[in-house]
């Protein structure tokens, strides 16, 4: 009796001991298999405004902002990120797409270790190409700093996974970069008789900002990035702000589009000139303004009701002031095009990210992103 106990107890103890080792190595097998996968997945990083920033003005001293309800209602929380949208914006989508998570802002505590390579959004609302654009937002991440936060982020993933590997996920990372649209409504038109209006024409102030972008792209290339999408405007006349502000009958404002449409095929221009110059199809154009007008100048082709009142907001076409609480709220976001007095919907955003992925050479020069993505998988 005496024997058969002790046998039960080296039995059980085989058993523990079984156990344990075979928990530590389902525990060690996934870990290395959510490193892979963190691995494998594509890097993706975002310069930019506040169309495509993810919540980076949350940690700065800026109205520039989007951290309050009813921002955020359709995010998968339904509370607000910073992003201005009620759900996903454009680098999320382009995110699911590529088959990771979303990158978090820079500024965020949560970005160390292996959420490093998933990459890092640096993008800050109310910025421009031009350092003075967005004075009266003070404290925003002007393209300058958010390239110098890049070079800091670099040396951070090298700390992480050593110095090649960082610059192997650099190179053959996705770069999105989206800056323009507030370089005229929130600096050359900003008001009457504006600084920027003083001292330039409209197709000198255009060809300004084109040759100040360049050292923006030239400078992103000089860091290592080897895939960068370059979003034009949209159409800056059609928002709701500029509607309830400039128009009567509910056209689009004039002045603004032509600045769009004098500033965007010049960027296209520059974008094959870099190309040519670096041997290589480093910068892809998107045609924002054409992929905006597809649903702003046939809403119910899209399932919209509408394109030019904001689902959030008040006075005419709901395109006064900020999105706040005590603002008109539609039930159905998905029936309009744009949230708040610049931004569009999340079914907007998916709308847009589709034209990214599949759109012909009208809308993605000089190839789109399902291409670039099946390109690169074969190298």
């Amino acid at each position: 009796m005496y024997s058969s106990f002790k046998q039960t107890k080296a039995f059980l103890f085989l058993l523990k001991t079984f156990m344990a080792a075979s928990y530590c190595y389902l525990f060690l097998l996934c870990s290395l298999l959510s490193l892979t996968v963190a691995s494998a997945a594509r890097a993706f990083f975002v310069f930019g405004d506040s169309l495509v920033d993810n919540g980076n003005n949350n940690y700065l001293a800026t109205t520039a902002r989007a951290d309050l309800p009813p921002y955020g209602i359709d995010y998968p929380t339904h509370r607000p990120t910073g992003r201005f949208s009620n759900g996903l914006n454009i680098p999320d989508i382009i995110s699911e797409h590529l088959g990771a998570e979303s990158t978090l802002p820079y500024l965020s505590p949560e970005l160390h270790g292996q959420k490093l390579l998933v990459g890092a959004n640096f993008a800050s609302a109310g910025i421009g190409i031009l350092n003075d654009t967005g004075i009266q937002f003070v404290n925003i991440i002007r393209i300058t700093k958010q390239l110098e936060y890049f070079k800091q982020y670099q040396q951070r993933l090298s700390s992480v996974v050593g110095q090649a590997r960082a610059k192997q996920i650099v190179n053959q990372a996705l770069v999105l970069i989206t800056l323009g649209g507030n370089d005229f409504v929130n600096n050359y038109y900003l008001i009457p008789y504006s600084a920027r209006s003083r001292e330039f024409s409209l197709p000198d102030y255009v060809h300004f900002l084109i040759s100040e972008y360049k050292k923006i792209l030239e400078k992103i290339y000089e860091l290592g990035g080897r895939r960068v999408i370059v979003t034009g405007t949209g159409p800056l006349g059609c928002v709701p702000a500029e509607l309830a502000e400039k128009s009567l009958t509910g056209e689009c404002d004039v002045e603004l589009q032509r600045a769009a449409n004098l500033f965007n095929p010049q960027l296209v221009k520059l974008v094959h000139q870099l190309n040519q110059h670096f041997a290589s199809n480093v910068f892809v154009a998107a045609n924002a303004k054409a992929m905006h007008m597809d649903f702003i100048s046939n809403p119910r082709a899209y399932g919209f009701v509408t394109s030019k009142f904001a689902c959030c907001g008040q006075g005419p076409y709901n395109g006064l002031g900020l999105c706040t609480m005590v603002s008109n709220l539609c039930p159905n976001r998905d029936l309009y095009a744009f949230w708040d007095a610049y931004h569009p919907t999340q079914k907007a955003n998916r709308i847009i990210v589709n034209q990214i992925l599949n759109g012909s050479p009208d809308y993605m020069t000089p190839f789109n992103l399902s291409t670039i993505l099946a390109m690169d998988s074969t190298t």
